[in-house]
């Protein structure tokens, strides 16, 4: 009777997760459709764009869920399947954006965006103006985000041990601030509209807000009464 309950507490979780995989999906790419539908340009522009906006949108969403179990109370694991799921679609679209984005401007030259041109500066060999300062960023949260959601899993947890699985999942805080960086420069180069610098800011002030918020919130459980 137990292992049957048993089992079926870990089908109902499976199926769980599934619907929440599936319920992310279709949330992701509703957004992104009337993000390509509203936005201007050609198209491979706005999907850039769009799948940008999605990830990190959804980056936002994984960050926040911790500091909200905090400050509604509630138990806040080392790890939980929710912030899992939102991290690991994060980092699809993630990759999704740097495809597309890629192939936006330099067709037929990708590696311009990296390596420098003939009128552009360098340093150590790279490409050192704000171009490629946005592009550096954005490889390098990518391959932070990719590696986060590679272990936001029981196996990795287990290996791991906690305290360096935690020591780990903390590169989820430059990955933000690498994000920062790279959205904040294309804003600037590309001279976007005040609606997506305004939604770019309110995601990032929001999930910056809930992190101080949880900080404080930390702190003043562990200060004596």
């Amino acid at each position: 009777m137990n292992r049957d309950r048993a089992g079926n507490g870990v089908l109902s979780r499976d199926g769980r997760r599934v619907r929440r995989h599936l319920a992310i999906l279709a949330g992701s790419i509703v957004a992104g459709s009337t993000l390509v539908m509203v936005l201007t340009g050609g198209m491979r522009e706005r999907l850039s764009l769009a799948s940008a906006y999605v990830a990190l949108a959804l980056l936002a969403i994984t960050l926040s869920l911790g500091p909200l179990n905090v400050l509604r109370g509630r138990s806040n694991p080392v790890s939980f399947h929710r912030r899992r799921d939102f991290g690991i679609w994060s980092a699809v679209f993630g990759l999704l954006h740097t495809g597309i984005g890629l192939t936006v401007h330099l067709r037929g030259k990708m590696w311009q965006y990296f390596l420098p041109t003939d009128d552009s500066p360098r340093l150590l060999g790279l490409r050192a103006d704000l171009f490629g300062a946005a592009n550096y960023a954005g490889l390098a949260a990518v391959f932070l985000l990719v590696l986060l959601s590679a272990i936001s899993n029981d196996r990795a947890l287990r290996s791991l041990g906690v305290s360096r699985w935690r020591g780990i999942q903390r590169w989820a805080y430059p990955l933000l601030a690498l994000t920062v960086v790279h959205g904040a420069l294309y804003q600037m180069m590309e001279r976007r509209g005040a609606a997506l610098v305004i939604t770019f800011a309110a995601l990032v002030v929001a999930v910056v807000g809930l992190q101080l918020a949880r900080r404080r919130r930390g702190e003043t459980r562990r200060s004596p009464a």
